[in-house]
């Protein structure tokens, strides 16, 4: 682990040389789309899918591949919608357009909204990765769970403090490649290791149980039609709507080369998001015909660290899942630096000097905040984590979807300027009521589509509010 963290220490020194605030907010936007694609795959991957996704094959077979396909016209909205209103603002921060769009108040709720969003996700995501090092790495050494965290994040905030997302696009592409490694030979090991039968991998493959993609039993939570929409929402939401996922689209030198990369990043997830379930039925075959009474985010070590597989099986899960923590904390946290700078702290209309003092200052308190998170999570974190951050970004993530499509689709905004965030509160407030109760009133459990409901609560309450002209 830590030759592998000397190693992006090093490439992170390199990359921050002369680096700046802007470098830091948008890497002077002289990015090349390939490199920053391929290093947003470990991105979008990130722990909770190189773990959690195996696990859930048992109890899901392989219906996240519906979500999966719904993330292609996901990316496809963020490509041709998203992405040049992005452009056409040339702000530091995607919550510039609602700054523009809307006013003041619109840009900070935005941006509270994604500092919420991103800290709650980007630590369930550290803390699956961390819980995991804890027990195979650094619990064996007599290290608590609270110093495991904060090694880690130290370690992560030392190579992002100069060169920011100068530094991350880099560091990302070395950090996929180790994700990549580990998932490749788990595949290679796990077809020598399971009775196949004398058939074929892919023909084997085809034939389990646990293989089955589609569903369309209107009663089954995996429902296509439910899923394939919550993809693509969650896509829009998640990615579109978040400064730590178009940050990384935003350093490309052009509006072209950012849709270029965002539509080959969406062909190459449905790839490896395949094989990440392949590998899971693997290990749900080879659990069982072991033994092994692991499920959910416990099968992968599990399976990677039993006797029967080849140490440098275990090796690489562990650089992988290294490489996980790194690639989606590092970016996270560059995200909400500089979106509280800018947004909130406004340090593009300060000093040079003073702004690069607070923009400082918020890497260290976001780094802090992410890490006291997931100590907290600890007690009451899900089984699953992947179903707890899904769940979480319908609350968080629907105002904002909500907030950009009734900017985009109408002209006119409230006449009040505080109405803005007192819809932003009320929104989730109201999606929690309605899903509780729906369940008895209305005889239906929502699941991801949270989102969907969570957004359109915020379209109503903005078309319903007094209006100024939007000029």
């Amino acid at each position: 682990m830590f030759v592998y963290f000397l190693a992006v220490l090093a490439l992170a020194k390199r990359t921050s040389r002369g680096a700046d605030n802007r470098s830091f907010f948008t890497g002077n936007r002289q990015s090349r789309w390939w490199l920053v694609s391929f290093g947003m795959v470990g991105a979008s991957l990130s722990g909770v899918t190189f773990i959690s996704v195996p696990g859930w094959v048992s109890s899901s077979s392989m219906a996240y591949m519906q979500m999966v396909l719904g993330y292609v016209l996901g990316y496809a909205v963020v490509a041709g919608v998203l992405l040049p209103l992005y452009y056409r603002s040339n702000s530091s921060t995607i919550y510039g357009y609602l700054g523009q769009r809307y006013n003041d108040l619109g840009q900070r709720s935005g941006a509270w909204l994604f500092l919420l969003s991103r800290w709650v996700g980007a630590s369930l995501r550290l803390y699956l990765v961390a819980i995991v090092l804890q027990q195979l790495v650094f619990g064996p050494l007599g290290l608590p769970f609270a110093l495991t965290v904060c090694l880690i994040l130290s370690l992560i905030w030392l190579y992002t403090k100069h060169g920011g997302i100068q530094t991350v696009v880099i560091t990302d592409v070395v950090q996929t490649l180790a994700m990549l490694g580990a998932i490749f030979y788990g595949l290679y090991v796990l077809t020598q290791q399971v009775d196949m039968g004398g058939l074929g991998a892919m023909d084997w493959l085809v034939a389990q149980p646990e293989s089955q993609w589609f569903f369309f039993d209107s009663t089954d939570g995996n429902h296509f039609w439910q899923q394939f929409l919550a993809g693509m929402f969650i896509t829009i939401a998640m990615t579109g709507l978040d400064q730590d996922m178009m940050q990384k689209n935003l350093t490309c030198r052009s509006l072209r080369e950012s849709q270029i990369n965002v539509m080959s990043l969406s062909l190459v997830l449905v790839v490896v998001n395949f094989m990440v379930l392949a590998l899971g039925v693997l290990m749900t075959r080879f659990a069982s015909d072991h033994g092994i009474d692991a499920s959910g985010d416990a099968l992968f070590p599990a399976v990677a660290m039993h006797a029967d597989m080849p140490w440098m099986l275990g090796i690489l899960f562990v650089i992988g899942l290294v490489a996980a923590a790194f690639s989606s904390a590092d970016s996270a946290l560059t995200a909400l630096t500089t979106s509280l700078s800018v947004d909130v702290l406004r340090v593009e209309l300060m000093s040079t000097d003073k702004a690069k003092q607070v923009r400082q200052k918020a890497h260290v308190l976001v780094t802090i905040a992410v890490g006291a998170l997931i100590v907290m999570l600890k007690p009451f974190a899900d089984p699953s984590i992947i179903k707890t951050l899904f769940t979480a970004a319908g609350y968080t993530y629907g105002p904002l979807l909500g907030l950009f499509a009734y900017g985009i689709l109408s002209q006119q905004s409230p006449r009040q300027a505080w109405l803005i965030p007192a819809i932003a509160v009320t929104s989730p407030l109201l999606t929690y009521a309605v899903a509780t109760l729906s369940p008895t009133i209305l005889n239906y459990t929502f699941g991801f589509e949270l989102l969907l409901l969570n957004g359109a609560l915020t379209m109503a309450m903005l078309a319903l509010a007094p209006k100024a002209k939007h000029t």
